[in-house]
C-alpha cells in the first residue's frame, strides 16, 4: 500500500535565538513518524522556517506541538523583523505530495486548525484551499497591518473575526493554517542597499501588481542588501527563470542588477530542472536522462517484501494499519477509538452524498443547503478523527495515574488526584464524540431526504455509524463513571449519554425506520 505522504513548511516569528529554534524543531521531531527536512533561519526577517514530512497524523501532531511550544517561547509584543507576521507560529500550510488529496490536506488543516485555536486559546485564520471564505484565500490579505494592525481590530471589525479561537490577540498572536500546492520561496538580491528600487521591482514582478500570473513579491533591506522576496505558488506556472529575467530588466531601469538569488527551505526538482533547460538551452533533453532518477527507478522497481495477509488483501483505500491496531492485544485503540472513526465515516458518507447532489441540475434547488451540509460535516469528521486518538491518550493517561507512586500520604494524595483528572478526561473525550456523531445523525436526515436519491442508502449506512458511534461512545462514559469520587459530575454525565441516546434513537428512526 503506497505511503501517504504530507508536508509541512511552517513559519515561526523567531530567527535569531537559536535555542528558541531548536526547542520548536525538538517539538515536532518528538512525534513518531515526522522527519525534518530542513530548518532555515533569517535574522533580518527574524523568522524561521522548518520544513517536515510524514503521514497526515503525525505531521498534525508535529504542527499543534511545535504550536504549542512557540506560544510558550516567543512574545509577539517583543517582536521585530522585516517579514510581514501576525503571530509566533505565523503561517501552517499542509502540501500533499503522495497518496494524499488537497481535500485531505483541507481537512487536516481545519482539524489542526481548530485544536490550536481550542486547547491554545489562540484566533486562527484558513487559508489557501482551507479558507472559508474568497477573501482569505490569500495570505496577504490576513496579514494586512501585521500582528499591530490585527490586534487593534480584532474584538471590534467583523470582517477580522478568526475562524477558530477568540477574538483577541495575546501574545502568540494568531496563528494561519492552511492548504496549497507545493510554493518555493525564492530571492533575489540587488547590488544597491536602496530598498526602495525593491520594493518598485517587486511591485511590478507580483501578479497583484500587473506583473506574472502565479508570484507574489515585496521588497525589503536584509544585512544592507535590497532583496525582491517572493513566493512563488505555482512553479510550472511561472518558473524560477522568468521571474529572474523580469527582475533583471525591471531592475536595469533604476541602473541596479542581480547579484545572486536564493531559495528558502526545500524546492521541486522539476522547478530546477525547468531553469537549467532554459538557460543552458538544452535541446531534445529527457528527464529520464539524470542518472539519479534513473538509479531511484530502479529502486522502485525492485520486489518488495511479501505482504501481511490483511494489508495484500486490501485495496489502497483502506489502512491496513488501522486494522491490525485495533486487533493487537493492547489496550488501545479501542471500543471509543472505534466508535470516533465509525461517526468520522458516517460524515464522510454524508459528504459523498452532498458532493453526488452539487452541480446537478435536478438538485439546484438544494445546491446552497448541501454546500453548508457539506462544510460542517466536513469539520465534523475531522473532529471525529481527532477524537480517535484523543481517546487512546486519555486511556493511556488513566492507567499511567495508577501506577504513580503510593508509598507514601503525599504521593497517594498525588496519585488520587491524577487518577481522577485523567478518568474525568477520560469520560469527557466519549461524551464529545457521541456528542458530534449525533450532530452528524441530525444532517444526515435533510441529505438523504433532499439529496441525490441514487446515493439515499448510503446516507442511511452513514446514520447507522453515527446511531453506533453515539451508543458506543456512551458505553465508553458510564465505564469510567464508578472511577469518579465527584457524585455531582457522575450524575450529570450520566443524564447528558441518556439524553444523546435518546436523540439518537429518533433521529436514526426518522431517517431508516424503526429497527
Amino acid at each position: 500500500m503506497a505511503q501517504q505522504t504530507v508536508e509541512c513548511v511552517a513559519n515561526f516569528s523567531e530567527g535569531r535565538r537559536s535555542n528558541v529554534i531548536e526547542a520548536i524543531t525538538a517539538a515536532i521531531s518528538s512525534v513518531a513518524g515526522v522527519h525534518v527536512l530542513d530548518v532555515q533561519s533569517d535574522a533580518d526577517h527574524n523568522r524561521s522556517v522548518i520544513t517536515f514530512v510524514g503521514e497526515p497524523g503525525p505531521v498534525g501532531e508535529a504542527a499543534f506541538r511545535a504550536a504549542a511550544k512557540a506560544a510558550e517561547l516567543i512574545d509577539m509584543d517583543l517582536h521585530e523583523g522585516e517579514h510581514p507576521r501576525i503571530g509566533a507560529t505565523d503561517v501552517v500550510p499542509f502540501v500533499p505530495i503522495s497518496g494524499v488529496t488537497m481535500a485531505e490536506c483541507v481537512t487536516l488543516a481545519r482539524q489542526v486548525g481548530r485544536r490550536i485555536a481550542e486547547e491554545l486559546d489562540i484566533p486562527v485564520y484558513l487559508y489557501e484551499e482551507a479558507a472559508t471564505r474568497p477573501e482569505r484565500r490569500n495570505l496577504a490579505d490576513i496579514r494586512k497591518g501585521e500582528y499591530e494592525g490585527l490586534k487593534a481590530e480584532i474584538e471590534t471589525n467583523p470582517a477580522r473575526l478568526p475562524d477558530f479561537g477568540p477574538a483577541r490577540l495575546g501574545k502568540a498572536g494568531a496563528t494561519v493554517v492552511g492548504a496549497r500546492p507545493p510554493l518555493i520561496a525564492y530571492n533575489v538580491y540587488l547590488n544597491t542597499s536602496d530598498v526602495e528600487v525593491a520594493r518598485r521591482v517587486g511591485k511590478a514582478i507580483r501578479h497583484l501588481g500587473g506583473g506574472l500570473r502565479h508570484v507574489k513579491a515585496m521588497g525589503v533591506l536584509v544585512e544592507g542588501r535590497a532583496q525582491v522576496s517572493m513566493n512563488m505558488v505555482n512553479y510550472r506556472g511561472t518558473p524560477l527563470h522568468r521571474a529572474f529575467e523580469l527582475i533583471r530588466a525591471e531592475a536595469a531601469r533604476y541602473g541596479a542588477v542581480p547579484t545572486e538569488s536564493e531559495i528558502v527551505g526545500l524546492v521541486p526538482q522539476d522547478a530546477l530542472l525547468d531553469a537549467a533547460e532554459h538557460y543552458l538551452q538544452l535541446n531534445r533533453f529527457r528527464r529520464d536522462q539524470i542518472l539519479e532518477r534513473r538509479l531511484l527507478e530502479l529502486t522502485a522497481s525492485a520486489p518488495e517484501a511479501e505482504e501481511e495477509p490483511v494489508a495484500a488483501a486490501l485495496p489502497g483505500w483502506i489502512p491496513a494499519d488501522t486494522l491490525r491496531a485495533f486487533a493487537a492485544g493492547t489496550p488501545v485503540p479501542g471500543g471509543g477509538s472505534a466508535s470516533a472513526i465509525a461517526g468520522a465515516l458516517a460524515a464522510s458518507l454524508g459528504q459523498m452524498v452532498a458532493n453526488l447532489t452539487i452541480g446537478r441540475k435536478r438538485y439546484a434547488d438544494v445546491e446552497a443547503e448541501m454546500r453548508e451540509h457539506l462544510d460542517q460535516l466536513e469539520l465534523l469528521g475531522a473532529e471525529l478523527a481527532r477524537l480517535a486518538a484523543e481517546d487512546s491518550r486519555a486511556y493511556e493517561a488513566v492507567m499511567a495515574a495508577n501506577k504513580l507512586p503510593k508509598e507514601t500520604e503525599e504521593q497517594q494524595a498525588a496519585r488520587e488526584a491524577a487518577i481522577q483528572e485523567a478518568t474525568s478526561k477520560a469520560a469527557q473525550v466519549p461524551l464529545a464524540v457521541a456528542e458530534r456523531a449525533v450532530e452528524v445523525l441530525r444532517m444526515l436526515r435533510p441529505i438523504a431526504e433532499r439529496g441525490n436519491r441514487n446515493a439515499q442508502s448510503d446516507a442511511k449506512v452513514g446514520a447507522l455509524l453515527a446511531h453506533a458511534a453515539v451508543y458506543g461512545a456512551s458505553f465508553n462514559v458510564e465505564v469510567n463513571l464508578d472511577g469518579l469520587s465527584d457524585e455531582q459530575l457522575r450524575e450529570s454525565l450520566r443524564r447528558r449519554v441518556a439524553e444523546l441516546r435518546g436523540q439518537a434513537r429518533e433521529l436514526l428512526e426518522a431517517l431508516v425506520g424503526e429497527l
